[in-house]
């Protein structure tokens, strides 16, 4: 049975459509360890079908252990939204449900976009940090 019904599919496809550069989504699960984390790699999978310009990647993430590394993956289940030849280092973690996941499907739209949406007076400020920060930003299930 899918996740994402037809009529959602639909509307999907339709935000999907202006997709202006393809979008890597990398799945971290552990199937036995946490079962919820295999309901995340199926809707990415989902994701993926409807677009061409979404790319699948599925890693194990007790046995992937260089790619959790590389990409800073601190948890599971977890999504890297990846551009094509970019990491953004946008991570999601837990099931994208209810507003979670239209917090996922702009992501990913930001992502293909490879623009920031800051204005460039923003962007001076940004470019004036010199110590790396770290950013994270909780919500919980709805």
């Amino acid at each position: 049975m899918a996740l994402i019904t037809d009529d959602v599919a639909a509307q999907l496809k339709a935000e999907f459509a202006n997709m202006a550069s393809p979008v890597r989504l990398a799945v971290f699960s552990a199937a036995l360890a946490d079962p919820e984390s295999e309901q995340v790699k199926r809707l990415v999978e989902e994701l993926a079908a409807l677009e061409p310009k979404i790319t699948a990647l599925s890693y194990n993430f007790v046995l992937d252990k260089e790619k959790v590394a590389e990409l800073g993956i601190q948890r599971i289940p977890a999504i890297a939204v990846l551009g094509a030849e970019k990491d953004y280092g946008i991570r999601l973690y837990g099931l994208p449900s209810g507003y979670e996941f239209g917090t996922l499907i702009d992501t990913i739209l930001d992502v293909s976009s490879e623009k920031s949406g800051l204005s460039d007076a923003t962007k001076a400020t940004l470019a004036e940090v010199k110590e790396p920060v770290h950013i994270q930003v909780f919500s919980t299930p709805t």
